[in-house]
């Protein structure tokens, strides 16, 4: 997955990596230069005492020095530019995807596993880019060619560099294989973290009600404290790594001192020589160190990996047509044929056997007990959910077979929950159609009945709105959301349970001025109050995902048991008379 990935992304970027490589073979080369340069300032210069020698090798040596100096600085400028743009595209991948993921998809994964995923797993996998392009490829070069000038330095002494390097890898290597699944399971911890804390920071207000704080603060603490146990635990597998590297270099320099020291003695090598193998040595065993560092991150994003791949590859359950039909008789209207829904591995379905119509210039409105299937019905219709039997029709076409941006574009949905982006009160109600006039907007709100309140906020328009609008009333954001519905004239509108909020007399108010501003559209609500629905020309009462009973709200009084008992519920007999 690691590999797919970087292969996938790293693709346009060919060039800057190329780059990259070709500088650091100049800088390594630079490298691995200087040790025998500074043999030889020993051997010719400083031990027979020759200055105009020590001054020549000492002017090459700043000339190469600044060559290594400027491969650098330009490989590390250019890995930089390389490792954030293919971080910015990964990001950038992963969150067109979520947008094309229907309700399902989204529910499948979990909002906060979405968010880890976006941020922390696509910056361990971008991190080990850097890592890479900053120091993990100059390590094979360092190594193969500081083997090759250690060699050419003595060969005597080679059974040493061996030993050093088989011993510093097997012992890394161990440690790392012991930290791999605490690198798995250090994902997971975050996505638990950050759905504990999401859900607090949500339903701060639901938390505050119940004086819940020490009960939450215990849950969070206990998410928090499972990541930090499981940080020590590879911070513990980890604790030996530097130590262990610092100790092979520390005795593999002894060692070449003192093998080395019995070679010069027997005059089988000169010191400036014995000088140069020991900093090929050290060169060579940070190679492996670099190329171990390596495999420190690669775990881990391997991981991440797999993460960002799953949702990469995850499709749609809503697929857009290949072939999208098109619409030539815009009419607002929508039909269920037989229409049922299922969840994925439920044992029994939602709705079943749905059939109904309108038409533009009606009002259809949908009741029923809690959990009768009435949000899921009309989220069929912008198919936020695909019917898993029968067919949806708008304007005699099924919406599996429209451009889903023109389906989108045909409904005005109003959602159960109804959200607000941070921004302003204008850029909010602009969300569906950008073009629209202040003078579009302040009309939207009168019908809405939320002119008089943004009147009294400071900027009116232009009034701050806090993410989620938690900076108003849960009303205003019911009143917001339909105003933002009604400024995107679209052809059907969709109010799910979208006056629950409101009390009895701004509801009468804002239902009175929407029915003189949608007589040209097909109006759908569902509600819970009677007194929202008794006027629609059409209602449907639902029972059990089934249409229990379909009329008028003084026909279902006198057909349906159903009606008649959440009617009786809400009213008085004589009243609902």
């Amino acid at each position: 997955m690691l590999l797919s990935t970087l292969r996938t992304f790293l693709r346009p970027y060919r060039l800057h990596v190329a780059a990259v490589i070709v500088l650091q073979l100049f800088a390594t080369g630079a490298s691995l230069f200087l040790p025998t340069l500074n043999a030889r300032i020993i051997d010719e210069g400083v031990a027979v005492g020759d200055t105009a020698a020590i001054l020549r090798l000492g002017l090459i040596m700043l000339a190469v020095s600044a060559v290594q100096i400027v491969g650098q600085v330009a490989a590390i400028f250019l890995g930089a530019r390389t490792a954030m743009s293919f971080g910015r595209d990964l990001r950038a991948a992963i969150f067109d995807r979520v947008l094309s993921f229907s309700t399902r998809e989204v529910n499948q994964f979990g909002a906060p596993s979405l968010i880890t995923r976006t941020t922390n797993d696509v910056q361990q996998v971008q991190m080990l880019v850097m890592m890479t392009l900053f120091m993990i490829v100059g390590a094979p070069i360092m190594m193969v060619g500081g083997v090759f000038m250690a060699l050419r330095e003595d060969v005597g002494l080679s059974w040493l560099i061996a030993v050093a390097v088989v011993v510093m890898g097997t012992i890394i290597v161990t440690i790392l294989l012991q930290a791999l699944p605490l690198f798995r399971q250090m994902q997971v911890r975050i996505d638990a973290l950050n759905r504990v804390l999401r859900e607090q920071i949500s339903g701060l207000r639901v938390v505050r009600a119940f004086v819940r704080e020490p009960d939450e603060a215990l849950r969070f603490n206990e998410a928090n404290r499972a990541v930090t146990d499981t940080s020590l635990r590879v911070g513990r597998r980890m604790l030996t790594f530097f130590p262990v590297v610092q100790l092979v270099m520390s005795a593999s320099s002894v060692g070449v001192m003192w093998f080395g020291g019995l070679r010069v003695e027997a005059g089988e090598m000169q010191i400036g020589q014995l000088t140069a193998f020991l900093q090929y040595l050290i060169q060579i065993l940070m190679s492996v160190m670099m190329s171990t560092m390596m495999l420190m991150i690669a775990p881990r994003a391997q991981v991440c990996a797999v993460r960002i791949q799953e949702v990469l590859r995850t499709r749609s359950s809503v697929v857009p047509p290949a072939n999208p039909a098109a619409v030539t008789d815009v009419r607002g209207e929508v039909r269920f044929e037989d229409v049922s829904f299922a969840y994925p591995g439920a044992e029994e379905p939602v709705l079943s056997g749905i059939s109904f119509s309108v038409h533009p210039g009606q009002t259809l409105a949908f009741i029923g007990s809690t959990g009768s299937g009435k949000s899921t019905l009309v989220n069929l219709i912008p198919r936020l959910f695909d019917a898993t039997a029968g067919r949806v029709l708008v304007d005699g076409v099924d919406v599996r077979d429209l451009d889903p941006e023109a389906l989108w574009g045909s409904i005005g949905l109003v959602p159960q929950r109804p959200y607000l982006f941070s921004g302003t009160v204008a850029s909010n109600l602009r969300y569906g159609n950008p073009d629209a006039s202040d003078a579009d907007l302040w009309h939207a709100l009168e019908v809405a009945q939320a002119r008089d309140f943004v009147e009294r906020m400071d900027g009116q328009l232009e009034a701050p709105i806090a993410q989620g609008g938690t900076n108003v009333s849960g009303g205003q954001r019911q009143r917001l959301s339909i105003a933002r519905a009604l400024v995107a004239r679209p052809d059907v509108y969709v109010f799910d349970d979208s006056f629950s909020a409101l009390d009895v007399s701004t509801d009468a108010r804002l239902r009175a001025a929407l029915r003189a501003e949608t007589t040209d559209a097909a109006v759908i609500i569902v509600g819970q109050r009677v007194a929202t629905i008794a006027g629609a020309d059409q209602i449907i009462v639902l029972d059990e995902g089934r249409i229990e009973a379909t009329g008028t709200h003084e026909q279902l009084l006198t057909t349906s048991p159903t009606y008649a008992e959440i009617v009786e519920s809400q009213f008085k007999a004589e009243e609902a008379a």
